[in-house]
């Protein structure tokens, strides 16, 4: 390796640069800053809260980005030292420093049980008529034919949004297009017109998935013929570019923010953001601190064996000769990263490459093929379990699970000339099991609030085709004709078929709040695969609630879920409450809170769709827990519920109180109690369910008890 001497002479111009900044109290870098105005100041213009905001800054070409709807507070570039002096300003509240976050179908809608045809031919029907979707995301491509906006009425009349591609690239599906990212549009707050191009793909797949037009002859490569549509079809969309790059992608908090304000003030109804980030307590996440705002707002967040792989690219391959990419000896050569093969015989032969997140399966598939080899197996490791997933790539490549890898290591070793073939049989539908929990998925439990069950819920993410800027594969792979598309897998692909579905929700119930929509969604879910059985896991072993939450959503029964639990504003204040100090609390809320005088509600009895309780090792008490939770009937009246448990008895005794719900009145709401005594013999954790059922519903509320 070639290394560079530096002399002290050359070194000098970047210590005395390193002087300088630190003499100024250290480099530039983003923080999200929130502040507090005096209770008697009203800001009559958004360019009036603007002007105050500057008065914190030492120069106002400093601001970043103001926030005007779901925070009250600025991003802004300041030195450590120039934040130490900021703090010290009346109406402070606190600072953090901005992170970066990171971006986490032709069958699915009639997986769910949804008609896209019908909602194609029949423009009176709902189908998210009405309602605006804002994606926080990649950007978009405005010219795919998935936000065609034939049939499709001018937007609500409360769209204050606005469009930053020229021309006629957005219409009535795609209504507003913008530009979030700071470091594309200059400082000060100013959002320059610069098109919100979607490099990546992430953006305009899930835009697409959400509330895509429908799409006739839609493939990948010429797999996975279908009709391809969003979940929401009739509903708009309003793409916010909120992340940049075109391999590696860059989504900082502060843009993040200035994403969800924008989609707020604009008017979007539902907001689907499908990234991810480290947890860290609410009042320091910035993404939390704007769905809060968002949500008050009303807005919804060889040897004869053969194994089953996945794969877009699919020449079928003779019989080769195969070998294991760790056999060449160098560090690391299993994952087949650059330079791991040089020197290493694989010219005309199928290699074996382990997954690793660290590169992508493009860059393995170039060094292969690069060292000569003709294909390509991709083995997953232990924690991928039974999970295979179709991705695109430069040479035959195919993925298997773990237990085919083990299979192929051991036949490996079992011979001096191991030999291999592929054969591809196109798209496979029906499959089982389906659904199922992927290795990906996002876990509990809630290590935030353990009162509250987390995830909420579970949608497709796996393998999901939708709309793609580029065209997809190797540049040898032919061009068909029409538009382009690709297949993708993550929590990413998961969230905008939630969001569609709560569109849809909203479409039809749009007095409805976010909880009320979220509490649908979750206590109408199928527990079950399309056999009847239990849902599984990436191992195969039924899955528990930290990885199904309440199901697997089904949009047909959520339309119409007989009651709801409903959180207000107000309620979600005395929960925060519970776990922060007043100032905190202010930060979220973007008012003053003082928690002394709010009624404080604990984690579990905020009521939500879910049950969570932790009992502490030392309980030793005979009185139960107890659990209060309040439903509103939304369904037919007059109506009875009857309370059924579904909880093993020898760990935890539960038990309901009263057993039966009588409503009269539309919108009528009842209180219920739940008790729960631990047993001895109970375990570490312990999973059920209540049931509330009447002649037409079911409405179904997870339940988990763990020991500490």
């Amino acid at each position: 390796m070639e290394t560079t001497r530096l002399s002290l002479l050359s070194l000098l111009p970047f210590l005395l640069l390193a002087i300088a900044a630190e003499a100024t109290g250290g480099e530039l870098s983003t923080y999200i800053v929130h502040v507090q105005a005096e209770e008697n100041r009203v800001f009559g213009t958004a360019d009036g809260r603007k002007a105050w905001y500057h008065s914190f800054l030492p120069d106002h070409g400093r601001l970043v980005h103001a926030y005007h709807h779901v925070a009250s507070g600025f991003a802004a570039r300041l030195t450590r030292r120039e934040l130490e002096a900021l703090s010290a300003m009346p109406g402070f509240l606190s600072a953090t420093r901005a992170r970066t976050y990171t971006t986490l179908t032709t069958h699915t809608p009639e997986f769910l049980g949804l008609n896209v045809e019908q909602g194609r031919r029949n423009y009176t029907s709902e189908f998210g008529a009405g309602v605006i979707v804002g994606v926080i995301d990649t950007g978009i491509f405005p010219d795919h034919p998935s936000f065609s906006d034939e049939g499709m009425p001018p937007p609500p009349a409360k769209w204050k949004g606005r469009c930053d591609f020229s021309g006629t690239s957005c219409n009535n599906k795609l209504i507003g297009a913008r530009n979030m990212v700071a470091a594309l549009n200059g400082p000060n707050g100013t959002s320059a017109r610069v098109p919100p191009v979607d490099e990546f793909g992430h953006g305009t797949h899930t835009a697409s998935t959400a509330a895509g037009a429908v799409v006739p002859g839609a493939n990948v490569l010429g797999h996975a013929w279908g009709t391809a549509a969003g979940m929401a079809v009739r509903a708009h969309i309003a793409m916010y570019k909120v992340c940049y790059g075109k391999v590696f992608v860059d989504c900082e908090d502060a843009d993040i923010l200035a994403g969800i304000d924008a989609a707020v003030g604009d008017g979007c109804d539902v907001i689907s953001m499908s990234l991810g980030g480290p947890s860290v307590p609410f009042h320091l996440n910035p993404m939390a601190v704007g769905t809060f705002g968002a949500m008050e707002k009303g807005i919804f967040l060889g040897n004869g064996a053969y194994f089953h792989g996945e794969s877009l690219y699919q020449p079928n391959v003779g019989f080769c000769p195969l070998v294991y990419a760790g056999a060449s000896g160098k560090p690391f050569a299993e994952f087949c990263g650059n330079g791991s093969l040089d020197g290493f015989d694989v010219k005309g032969k199928i290699v074996l490459c382990e997954l690793t997140k660290n590169i992508s399966v493009i860059n393995q598939g170039e060094v292969v093929e690069s060292a000569g080899g003709v294909a390509m197996i991709l083995a997953s490791p232990f924690f991928r379990g039974y999970d295979k997933l179709a991705q695109e790539n430069i040479l035959p490549a195919s993925s298997v699970d773990y237990l085919a890898t083990a299979a192929i290591k051991s036949y490996l070793n079992s011979t001096a000339n191991p030999m291999a073939r592929m054969g591809f049989r196109g798209t496979l539908l029906g499959t089982s099991p389906a659904p199922s929990i992927v290795f990906f998925s996002s876990r509990g439990p809630n290590r935030q609030s353990t009162g509250i069950l987390k995830p909420d819920i579970t949608g497709p993410g796996v393998n999901v085709l939708a709309a793609w800027p580029f065209q997809v594969g190797p540049p040898s792979a032919p061009v068909l004709p029409g538009p382009t598309f690709n297949i993708i897998s993550g929590t990413s692909m998961s969230t905008p078929h939630l969001a569609g579905i709560a569109a849809l929700i909203k479409s039809k119930r749009p007095d409805w709040s976010p909880a009320a929509i979220k509490s649908a969604m979750m206590t109408t879910t199928d527990i079950t695969d399309r056999s009847g059985n239990p849902i599984l896991n990436e191992q195969r072993v039924v899955a528990n609630l930290f990885a199904t939450g309440a199901g697997h959503v089904n949009p047909m029964k959520a339309a119409d879920p007989g009651l709801v639990y409903d959180i207000t504003p107000e309620d979600y204040v005395g929960y925060l409450c519970s776990m922060y100090t007043s100032q905190q609390v202010s930060v979220i809320a973007r008012r003053p809170i003082d928690c002394l005088t709010t009624v404080v509600i604990s984690d579990r009895l905020l009521n939500y769709p879910s049950i969570s309780v932790a009992f502490p090792a030392s309980w030793n008490s005979t009185a139960p827990v107890v659990v209060r939770r309040k439903v509103k009937n939304v369904g037919e009246v007059p109506s009875v519920y009857y309370a059924a448990i579904d909880m093993p008895s020898s760990a935890v005794s539960m038990d309901v109180f009263p057993r039966e719900l009588d409503f009269v009145e539309e919108g009528q709401e009842l209180t219920f109690s739940v008790y729960l005594w631990p047993r001895q013999s109970a375990t570490r954790a312990v999973q059920g369910a209540l049931r509330w059922v009447s002649e037409k519903h079911t409405v179904r509320s997870p339940i988990s008890v763990t020991f500490a």
